[in-house]
């Protein structure tokens, strides 16, 4: 939080106090805005400016992700219809597409949790 902020809120404070504790001003002025720069420290807090570079990081990885979901899916659809013309290779192929969908699986579940992750 910026020093003009805490400064207010220190000020708004003060104002709060009784005038007979108000000559005491510059003491309590002073540890309002030790005490509520120490409590904001603690809270670990980001800017707008770096929690809107955040979210736009996280949009192009989601966009980059899906990308490659797309990708993947279309060399598996390919996969399963080489693995059809090829005969006897068929068989070891289908093996293969049968490992690469339990793979896209598990890829599935990693990106329903990133998605998931996203949502909360």
């Amino acid at each position: 939080m910026d020093s003009p902020r805490i400064d207010e809120i220190a000020r708004r404070l003060l104002e709060s106090v009784p005038p007979r504790v108000r000559a005491l001003q510059h003491d309590l002025e002073n540890n309002f805005r030790a005490v509520l720069r120490a409590s904001l420290t603690k809270l670990d807090l980001v800017s707008r400016d770096e929690f809107d570079a955040q979210v736009r990081v996280l949009e192009r990885t989601r966009a980059r992700l899906e990308q490659l979901e797309r990708q993947v899916a279309q060399m598996e659809r390919g996969a399963g219809v080489e693995a059809g013309d090829a005969g006897v290779t068929g068989a070891s192929a289908g093996g293969l597409s049968g490992e690469s969908g339990a793979d896209s699986a598990g890829g599935s579940g990693d990106g329903g949790t990133v998605g998931g992750g996203g949502a909360h």
